[in-house]
């Protein structure tokens, strides 16, 4: 059964569709669009598709100086200002084809089928780019969302348990960010792995629909919106800091519980506020079953030192000042500033080591 919704943007309302079959519906709609595609899928696309640009979808390819490549090749596929552009992946075809639609030429319109849990569940809404510049994760990106998001859930099928944990992470912080009543009523929705068709629909729908209350508030990430960054100040300093060894989506769940850790050491939190943010910690914890090696093949080596540089460089920081989402008072999140003290230094550093070591991450 399908289900879609609108989303309201300053650029107009863009529509969001969940179901199955949606593939055979974007290829025929846009039979003469050009396809950017993960180069994995490639089988996914019939030969009548022939403009189409085949990526690797990696960090690296996700960076400022990949993007040349990629606006020749749209170049060369005919690309023009009235050509349309259908993007086919997860959350890094997602930044580039976003990018790339909205600078070609000074944009054209595109369509987005995301195809794994995190894409489908949290990024495909919001028309945010983020781009990598020279090893620093997301330092530059704009916002251009598609004129349509079709999420077919034959993909869950395709993917992995790092994967569908990851997507999961990002659904649940989401939901948590709007408030510990609506995290409850997420977690009625059973999120786990692995999931069917009907389940997966069930959770993607309802963490894009609490977004779109987001989105709609605050569009540019200016207050409310702000919110959804928990986990992700302390999760980039960990992609980053490993090479991208961990993740995007694993490094939120991970960045979530060193958030909480920050809060708790820095007596944030109330006696109920610590009961709300540990609920969040056993669901976090929960997803990585009998341990980190279950979701993760061979968890990378963490250097502190290197995460904490990583950290101090976040783009969302200011010069004075380090800006953190975390829980405070009864649990709720809110974007706070600490100054840039050995203290503060110190207690962040300590809040990875204990939030580390609380998921079971020994390799560091």
């Amino acid at each position: 059964m399908q289900e879609s919704f609108d989303v309201s943007s300053s650029t107009g309302n863009y529509t969001v569709v969940a179901g199955t079959n949606l593939l055979k519906r974007v290829i025929a709609q846009h039979s003469e669009a050009i396809f950017m595609v993960d180069e994995r899928l490639e089988s996914v696309l019939p030969e009548s598709i022939t403009k189409r640009i085949l990526i690797k979808a990696n960090e690296t390819t996700k960076s400022l100086e990949c993007m040349p490549e990629v606006m020749l090749k749209m170049r060369e596929a005919g690309a023009n200002r009235t050509s349309h552009l259908v993007a086919i992946g997860g959350g890094v075809i997602q930044d580039i084809a976003t990018f790339a639609a909205s600078t070609y030429m000074r944009g054209i319109q595109w369509t987005y089928m995301p195809t794994t849990l995190l894409g489908m569940a949290d990024s495909c809404i919001g028309g945010k780019s983020s781009i990598n510049v020279l090893g620093y994760k997301n330092l530059i990106g704009n916002f251009y969302p598609p004129v349509d998001i079709l999420i077919d859930m034959a993909f869950i099928k395709t993917l992995n348990e790092e994967q569908v944990v990851g997507g999961l992470y990002e659904a649940a912080k989401i939901c948590y960010a709007r408030g510990y009543k609506q995290f409850l009523e997420y977690l009625n929705e059973s999120p786990s792995f692995p999931m069917n068709s009907d389940n997966a629909q069930r959770v993607i729908v309802h963490a894009l629909k609490t977004k779109k209350w987001f989105i709609e508030t605050d569009e540019f990430d200016q207050n409310e919106r702000l919110l959804l960054n928990f986990g992700h100040t302390f999760g980039h300093a960990l992609e980053a800091g490993t090479d991208f060894g961990i993740s995007h989506g694993i490094a939120v769940g991970i960045g979530m519980v060193v958030a909480v850790e920050y809060a708790k050491t820095s007596d944030l939190l109330s006696p109920t506020g610590i009961s709300h943010a540990e609920h969040l910690i056993r669901h976090v914890k929960s997803m990585l079953g009998d341990g980190l090696e279950k979701v993760i093949a061979n968890p990378p080596k963490i250097d502190l030192a290197l995460i904490m540089e990583k950290f101090n460089n976040d783009k969302k920081h200011r010069t004075e000042f380090y800006r953190m989402v975390v829980p405070k008072g009864d649990g709720g999140l809110e974007l706070i500033s600490e100054s840039r003290t050995d203290a503060v230094r110190n207690r962040i550093k300590l809040a990875y080591q204990v939030g580390l070591a609380d998921i079971g991450y020994a390799n560091y």
